[in-house]
């Protein structure tokens, strides 16, 4: 018996849309990433590009539990000496709701030129107004 490897030219991609509002950040963003990747079809391969394309709504109606509204801060260095900046998760959301979302997702795609390749098939909204109607994508239950 083969083992199976998929190639680029075999790959057919769907699209996805998630409904991000009141769910818990960490689970949407593995769900996502986990079909960026696409380690929900059967012909994964890890090192092709076998993943759907994911379009994420209501990005800004994301919530967290606990008490990480307060306690969770992203950090940014200028590169100079007492460069560091922090942000708490509560103005982040309130400045940029879009960041939030593509952070967590990011962070749990490879770090290397695949996963680059990965995360530019992952399209983000504040709203529930999106403009890819013509792809017809299909609702993914969390």
């Amino acid at each position: 018996m083969n083992t199976f490897m998929a190639r680029a030219a075999d790959i057919s991609r769907k699209w996805y849309i998630v409904d991000a509002a009141g769910k818990p950040l960490g689970r949407v963003a593995t769900q996502v990433a986990t079909v960026l990747r696409g380690k929900h079809k059967p012909e994964y391969t890890p090192h092709v590009d076998t993943g759907d394309h994911v379009i994420v709504i209501n990005c800004d109606k994301v919530v967290l539990t606990g008490r990480k509204l307060d306690q969770k801060f992203y950090y940014h260095h200028s590169g100079y000496p007492g460069g560091l900046r922090k942000t708490s998760y509560r103005d982040m959301m309130a400045r940029k709701p879009l960041f939030i979302m593509r952070k967590a997702v990011q962070g749990m795609l490879p770090k290397n030129r695949l996963g680059r390749q990965m995360i530019k098939k992952l399209r983000l909204y504040a709203g529930s107004e999106h403009k890819h109607e013509a792809q017809t994508p299909e609702v993914l239950d969390l």
